[in-house]
């Protein structure tokens, strides 16, 4: 079985300016009845159903979805089931491939096409996994725009990312904007930071025995647990992107940083509509382990709160923190760490200083000179390009264009470079203004 939350993945591929001039308006009546028989037949709470497949008959019979595009009968459909079921996993776009995709398959009671599909759309993404950096202090950061999964493929991409993961010493996963996917691929991630044949999720569905998910007992790159883990979410990020920060939040395998998610946990599936149209259709529930519940309709709260766009360098700051008070660290890592944070305070904090104050530290220090350009200090030194500075701390410590190794502060009657990998300051004295 195929357990899935597929909010908005494939969904945001179907472009509304594609929509818009793909057909002409309609009256949309075989596409209602079509809708009302697959929320009769499959929606997963029988007692909403009835007010849903009203409110789209009453929305017709008042001429709601009357000689509108795709676009628009679209947008209109998805607000009155939501705002009939409070469901975010009920949706309707337009996509005439996928509905042709989904049709075909359904009529042959088989897959082939649909996950020829899939497969097309995930390797156009990288599986999801979109980009891997090394930040400074070795905090190894992995952002996943989406949790897609084919079977055979999409394993063996996140193992070379756990393999990226593992040697940092803290771990950043970016889930900022991620609409969804397959609970595979949130299984195979989650499993490597928990032990073996744990619980994640009973998966409930009407007339159907429950499904439990475990996690996994072998994985080729190895576990990361114990890592310090922060992960980064927003107001967009939503169902298998909520299954992993919601995962991560009850199990306590890191922090939580950012904004509430959207709150839709129910699994889904899309079936094809008449016209070129797909139809989200919720067919079960998620219950954790360990909240006997899920976040349908609530959303995940963060662990700490933060702007989305600062929610990376909160990120840092709190990994940083964190490795600096280990027991184990090293005296030189702690050193590491203070210099790295330094520059990631800044940015989340920035240093402005009044023009006189940069007039002042003009002049020459020996072998560098040091000017105003433009309301900022530049150093330069004989045949080296001349580097901007950029204030770190009001105490006039500043960080050199193109350097992270290298800083000045500035002293009442002199100047220090700073060396990350050098305990001891190289000084000069002022000789000139």
């Amino acid at each position: 079985m195929k357990l899935s939350y597929a909010f908005a993945l494939l969904a945001a591929l179907a472009s509304p300016a594609l929509a818009a001039n793909a057909e002409k308006p309609s009256d949309h009546l075989a596409e209602v009845a079509a809708i009302r028989t697959v929320v009769e037949k499959s929606y997963i709470f029988p007692e909403k159903r009835a007010a849903i497949t009203d409110k789209l008959q009453t929305a017709l019979q008042t001429g709601r979805y009357h000689n509108t595009t795709p676009a628009v009968f679209s947008e209109r459909v998805t607000e009155d089931v939501r705002a009939a079921s409070g469901d975010h996993h009920l949706y309707l776009f337009y996509d005439r491939e996928q509905s042709n995709v989904l049709a075909q398959d359904a009529k042959a009671e088989k897959t082939e096409n649909t996950d020829a599909y899939e497969r097309r759309h995930a390797t156009s993404n990288h599986h999801g996994l979109t980009e891997l950096r090394i930040l400074p202090g070795n905090l190894r950061y992995l952002k996943i725009a989406s949790f897609e999964w084919i079977d055979d493929e999409t394993g063996g991409i996140y193992d070379d990312a756990m393999r990226f993961l593992k040697d940092g010493d803290g771990l950043i996963i970016d889930l900022r904007g991620n609409p969804g996917g397959s609970h595979a691929a949130v299984r195979y991630l989650v499993s490597h930071f928990m032990k073996a044949d744990l619980p994640l999720y009973t998966f409930f569905e009407a007339g159907k025995a429950p499904v439990q998910s475990r996690t996994l007992s072998y994985l080729p790159a190895g576990r990361l647990i114990g890592k310090p883990l922060a992960v980064l979410i927003d107001g967009n990020v939503g169902s298998a992107g909520e299954d992993f920060a919601y995962q991560v939040q009850q199990y306590k395998l890191g922090v939580l940083i950012g904004n509430k998610t959207v709150g839709a946990a129910n699994n889904n599936k899309y079936v094809p509509i008449p016209g070129g149209y797909v139809f989200s259709i919720s067919f079960g529930r998620p219950v954790h382990p360990v909240s006997n519940s899920n976040w349908e309709g609530v959303g995940i709260a963060p662990d700490i709160e933060s702007d989305p766009l600062l929610a990376l360098d909160v990120a840092q700051i709190h990994l940083l923190d964190r490795l600096s008070q280990t027991a184990s660290v090293t005296k030189e890592n702690r050193a590491d760490y203070a210099w790295v944070r330094v520059a990631v305070n800044a940015r989340l904090h920035p240093v402005v200083l009044p023009m006189g104050t940069l007039q002042s530290w003009t002049g020459q220090y020996g072998p560098i000179a040091i000017t105003a350009t433009d309301g900022s200090l530049v150093m330069t030194r004989a045949d080296r390009p001349a580097r901007r500075l950029t204030p770190l701390a009001p105490d006039g410590l500043f960080a050199i264009e193109g350097n992270d190794m290298l800083r000045v502060r500035f002293l009442a009657h002199g100047l220090q470079t700073l060396w990350q990998d050098d305990p001891e300051p190289r000084n000069y004295d002022k000789t000139s203004h």
